[in-house]
């Protein structure tokens, strides 16, 4: 059942945040854009509505399947840490069994992640202009879907180019991933009044949201650099690997292109990771109570 919850929530998610992770994108691997509203306004008057939805087909299948494997995983792994500690499954995880519960998550996210992150960035970021605005002639964009996009990147860069930014994705979700899960358990037990066994659903909802946050606070500097790296096709060959990326990115931005797009992913995570638990916990309630 935390698999099943772990992927309804994730999908709901999705359609929540998607939008502004795609003006987040946009912002982190392009200079042209001045802030927020200039990228939401450019991208509006080019590609319309449909443009802040680039590769979300792709987006809720994958964050459904990983939210379900993240959630599955935490949970088995906090429960196998749990017996082998304190022999028993259901004990009280200590905040170290929780963060390294955390930590395998998303290490093990980034094994089902990574392909569908490069085709998300690459349609997201890929330039279409609508014909209702532009008097050139509708030139047929390199990606047709995010199925093709796939599928034209396997072609052109081989099986390696769909892991590409593995190496800034793994930094980023082991470490986000920790995170995540300690700072919800924490708040989950400060803010639950003494007697009650479970949080309240008010409380579920501002602990995700604040969890969420405290998340992409970390993980924003290596988001950045994952979105860089994979946008980077094999005809540019830009950035050699994680390190080079992050030297050349400082050189030529100074240190503050780490957290460029900072503020919209702290924006967006609260809603999204407000539905993601309060939906995981409600789905595990519902079926305690009637299954």
């Amino acid at each position: 059942m935390d698999f099943i919850a772990g992927a309804i929530g994730g999908g709901l998610s999705t359609a929540v945040g998607y939008p502004l992770d795609t003006v987040k994108v946009r912002i982190q691997t392009e200079k042209h854009y001045k802030g927020f509203w200039h990228c939401v306004q450019e991208t509006y008057r080019t590609e319309k509505i449909w443009g802040f939805y680039k590769g979300v087909s792709a987006s809720v299948l994958t964050v459904s399947a990983v939210s379900s494997v993240s959630f599955g995983t935490y949970k088995n792994f906090l429960c196998m840490i749990c017996k082998l500690r304190y022999g028993a499954a259901d004990a009280k995880p200590s905040k170290l069994d929780v963060s390294l519960a955390g930590g395998a998550a998303g290490a093990v996210r980034v094994v089902l992640t990574n392909p569908s992150e490069v085709a998300k960035v690459r349609m997201q970021t890929q330039r279409n202009p609508h014909p209702s605005v532009t008097s050139q002639p509708f030139s047929k964009a390199k990606y047709q879907g995010s199925l093709h996009c796939l599928k034209v990147i396997t072609k052109e860069e081989g099986f390696g180019g769909l892991y590409r930014g593995c190496s800034a994705l793994l930094c980023r979700d082991c470490t986000a991933s920790a995170i995540y899960f300690l700072s919800y358990s924490a708040l989950c037990d400060w803010l639950t009044p003494p007697g009650k066994s479970k949080p309240g659903f008010l409380v579920v909802l501002l602990s995700g949201g604040f969890a969420g946050v405290l998340a992409w606070g970390i993980g924003t500097p290596m988001d950045v650099i994952k979105s860089r790296m994979q946008i980077d096709e094999s005809d540019q060959h830009r950035y050699k690997g994680l390190i080079h990326c992050v030297r050349e990115s400082v050189r030529k931005e100074g240190a503050k292109v780490l957290f460029k797009g900072l503020g919209l992913n702290c924006i967006r995570a609260f809603p999204v990771n407000m539905v993601v638990f309060v939906t995981y916990e409600a789905v595990l309630r519902f079926t305690d109570h009637y299954i």
